[in-house]
């Protein structure tokens, strides 16, 4: 994710220009004086120049720099890898594979985040928990699945984000010097209040993008340091109905009745359509008959 810091030298130069003319202006008097005395008229507008030219090279060097210190950081040495996955397996009582779930969260240091259970009468009794634990055991909780029963699956999914872990470090060190440099201006600053607010806007701009993007380092911290893996444990699928219910063969039996019914119910609404049709059958074959006696010759 890029986080683009507006650059700032065009700013300092404009705001240094507005205190070069008025030191131009005010003290006509005192420049001759000054030129009497050896020193040149235009040495209060080389210091403004200086300071300009000064404060808008270090703000390029902000925009160009990298992160000070970056080799000191331990998060920048480790590789960024945030670990998802999902993994499927079947025990034999859900309570039983449940605990086990959780115990093996608490043997790695982890903890259950969420869970959902599916549970009751003819249903299929199964529950999903989302386990996470340090990224460092990550190898240890894929090898504590076997143990707790049949594994249908195991899907991992893994995402390097050092990249961009590193290029929001450096630009959080460049705004950083930038929000120092727009602070110096600021304390420094005797111009027009409208150059004042200029830069308390620029200041509270920089300010605004420093804590977003150090909200994103935090956030890539906590999820490179912590895998989360979601594991569904289920029972297996039965067989053979509830007692008292005639199992597989007796609800055949009733599918069966309940598919003569069905055909009966169908025939008997069809009569509503077939009697009129046959009647009107009948009828047309009486007249085509009357009509072919009375064609035939008599004899």
């Amino acid at each position: 994710m890029q986080y683009p810091v507006r650059p700032a030298a065009l700013l300092v130069a404009l705001l240094a220009l507005p205190a070069c003319g008025n030191r131009l202006e005010a003290p006509r008097d005192a420049v001759a004086g000054k030129e009497t005395a050896g020193v040149p008229a235009s040495a209060p507008v080389a210091a403004d120049m200086a300071v300009a030219s000064r404060l808008a090279g270090g703000a390029a060097e902000a925009e160009g720099s990298t992160l000070p210190n970056a080799a000191q950081d331990p998060a920048l040495q480790s590789p960024m890898i945030i670990r998802t996955g999902q993994a499927s397996v079947e025990v034999d009582s859900l309570e039983l594979g449940m605990g086990q779930v959780q115990a093996l969260a608490q043997r790695l240091g982890g903890f259950i985040a969420n869970s959902q259970m599916q549970l009751g009468g003819g249903q299929y009794r199964a529950a999903t928990l989302e386990v996470k634990i340090p990224a460092a055991r990550w190898d240890e909780l894929i090898g504590g699945i076997t143990p707790l029963g049949k594994v249908e699956y195991v899907n991992v999914g893994a995402q390097d984000v050092g990249e961009e872990f590193t290029d929001v470090s450096a630009r959080v060190g460049n705004a950083r010097k930038l929000e120092g440099r727009l602070i110096e201006l600021l304390g420094t600053r005797t111009g027009k209040l409208s150059d004042v607010l200029e830069i308390e806007r620029e200041l509270a701009r920089v300010r605004e993008e420093i804590e977003r993007m150090e909200g994103r380092l935090r956030y890539l911290k906590a999820h490179a340091a912590t895998s989360t893996l979601s594991i569904t444990v289920h029972e297996p699928a039965p067989v053979i109905a509830d007692g008292g219910s005639g199992g597989v063969i007796g609800e055949a039996f009733r599918q069966a009745w309940r598919n003569f019914v069905n055909f009966v119910a169908g025939f008997i609404a069809s009569l509503g359509t077939l009697v009129p049709l046959g009647a009107l059958g009948i009828l047309a074959l009486w007249v085509i008959r009357k009509v072919w006696q009375g064609r035939r010759p008599r004899s």
